[in-house]
């Protein structure tokens, strides 16, 4: 990923429900892996910060994936709480166009 930000789809293990999209940094991803929890770069508070550190809505990592050109990554998670948007939506992905 080399310190660029990398766009990363967030999606439900066993029911393959795309849940949101979010961007990684290299830490976002190393921390992400040392310890299974889904980690985040915030590019408006400009900090690392684990998913669901305030509201309790937390992303078990259970796979991560890289597209071909190894510039997108897909974690499987199974979602700890209700949902993950700050709509309090289950997805972030709920108004139809």
């Amino acid at each position: 990923m080399k310190n660029k930000l990398t766009p990363a789809i967030i999606q439900e293990d066993s029911s393959s429900e795309v849940l949101m999209l979010g961007y990684m940094n290299d830490a976002a991803l190393v921390k992400t892996k040392e310890t299974g929890w889904v980690h985040f770069w915030s590019r408006s508070r400009n900090t690392l910060w684990k998913k669901g550190e305030t509201s309790g809505n937390m992303l078990k990592v259970q796979n991560i994936c890289t597209d071909c050109d190894n510039d997108t990554l897909l974690i499987k998670v199974t979602l700890i709480g209700t949902h993950v948007c700050h709509t309090k939506n289950r997805s972030c992905f709920f108004t139809t166009l």
